[in-house]
């Protein structure tokens, strides 16, 4: 199984930055706009997500801890066939108005590892700027 981790640091405070990642249903307006377009919960654990390429995955809610700030979902069904993916995210402190943002993915077959990272890359990219301009805006 290929493991991903990808971590950038944030100039936002940790709570903020963890209000929006808990947010299930807002993951196109909250985190991560135009890298995923478009949210559609199927249940209050599961959503349908459309990326910026428009393709769709499902996603479930694995479970949410306030106390740690952490987040951890799984992929049942996406267009990449992988058998098997599980994600998680954590909001870390980093000093009063910073934090890390850690994103971390388990994926099979291995030979998706390249291809998750790279979507990877460019979805951390667009969480950083998105969230550091809700601190700017608050």
């Amino acid at each position: 199984m290929a493991s991903i981790v990808k971590e950038v640091g944030v100039d936002a405070g940790a709570a903020p930055c963890w209000d929006a990642v808990r947010d299930f249903a807002a993951l196109h307006q909250r985190l991560a706009p135009g890298f995923i377009t478009d949210v559609q919960m199927v249940s209050p654990r599961e959503r349908e997500i459309t990326f910026f390429s428009g393709a769709v995955a499902r996603e479930y809610l694995v479970g949410i801890d306030d106390d740690r700030r952490r987040m951890a979902y799984t992929v049942v069904e996406s267009p990449m066939g992988s058998t098997h993916h599980n994600a998680s995210v954590e909001v870390h402190p980093d000093g009063e108005a910073r934090c890390r943002f850690v994103w971390i993915t388990d994926v099979l077959p291995d030979e998706l590892a390249e291809r998750t990272g790279e979507l990877m890359d460019r979805g951390i990219a667009v969480i950083k700027e998105t969230l550091e301009a809700a601190t700017t805006r608050a």
